[in-house]
């Protein structure tokens, strides 16, 4: 059956309005859609690389390693997908920067390699990120931003923790590894990175203990 002229101007005016509120949004909030995107690619950029330097460590027999990189990769993979969440809400759905490229060396060079990035993101990337974002006070996008931040947190306490004791002999550091094999949980909502659950809630996002998946061993 046709539309009638009635229906033709609601739908229309629908359409116009949704593509106001959209325009209006990502107008409000652009420095925070600039900054989303530039977190959001770099989220991306930590996700490939831990991906591939657990491939790496498996490559090299490092099982308990290539456990630990790729539990960070999922926790990576939340950030993304909620600051593509956010920017789906201002009005950039469906955004994808070009795929970074990968750089792996060994193991041990890797491991030292993802001890700098959680250390640039806490020091230098996030902290900017939140202070250019906050004047246009996003709330979802600004949530999203500390949960990230605090769970770099996380990854780079549990990176120097491994390492603790070790110093420079790497052979103990990968045995460490695997006695007794460690396991890691992902809170799905915030990203925070823990190897045993908290008592009820996440510390991160406050989101039940339930939330929280076990990162299974990949062969």
């Amino acid at each position: 059956m046709p539309m009638n002229r009635r229906q033709f101007l609601f739908i229309f005016s629908s359409i116009s309005f949704f593509r106001t509120t959209i325009i209006d949004a990502q107008s409000k909030y652009s420095e925070t859609v600039a900054v989303l995107k530039r977190v959001y690619s770099r989220e991306i950029q930590a996700y490939l690389n831990y991906l591939s330097y657990a491939e790496k460590a498996k490559l090299e027999n490092y099982p308990g390693l290539a456990y630990f990189f790729y539990s960070f990769a999922i926790a990576e993979l939340v950030h993304a997908r909620n600051f593509k969440q956010v920017l789906s809400v201002l009005g950039v759905p469906g955004w994808d920067p070009s795929k970074p490229g990968v750089k792996v060396f060994s193991t041990k060079v890797n491991l030292k390699s993802a001890l700098d990035f959680e250390m640039a993101d806490i020091e230098q990337n996030y902290p900017q990120f939140v202070e250019e974002a906050k004047p246009e006070a996003h709330e979802g996008a600004l949530r999203n931003l500390n949960w990230a931040w605090e769970t770099e947190k996380q990854h780079h306490d549990l990176i120097q923790k491994m390492q603790s004791g070790t110093g420079i002999f790497f052979g103990i550091l990968a045995k460490r590894m695997e006695q007794p094999p460690l396991k890691f949980f992902i809170c799905q909502t915030c990203g925070s990175t823990v190897t045993e659950l908290p008592d009820q809630v996440c510390p991160i996002c406050g989101s039940p203990v339930s939330v929280y998946l076990e990162v299974e061993r990949q062969k």
